[in-house]
């Protein structure tokens, strides 16, 4: 969610960034602040995102992410991943005992 969030909207400060998933689920996930740090910083550390700092909408120094080259792959591979284990439970969900017969 962190990587296509930063694709879809551009560099973002972590804050930011914990909002739009938020916004973007409808308001029916919380992003924890003790969560998403440690999961920037290991991101930052695959080389999947990187980071400057800039100033806030608000004037406060903040850390901005970006999506690196490694950064698009590593969300494609998830994506597709994502795609494969969604079909195999969609297939649980739509088997009927004479399909198994």
């Amino acid at each position: 969610m962190i990587l296509k969030t930063i694709d879809v909207l551009g560099p973002m400060h972590g804050y930011g960034i914990a909002r739009r998933i938020e916004q973007i689920s409808g308001d029916l996930l919380s992003v924890n602040q003790g969560t998403l740090y440690p999961v920037l910083l290991r991101l930052e550390q695959e080389g999947a995102i990187a980071s400057q700092w800039g100033s806030s909408e608000n004037n406060r120094r903040a850390r901005f992410y970006r999506l690196t080259r490694t950064g698009h792959k590593l969300l494609e591979a998830e994506k597709r991943d994502w795609e494969q284990t969604a079909a195999i439970i969609a297939r649980f969900f739509e088997v009927k005992a004479q399909d198994l017969a």
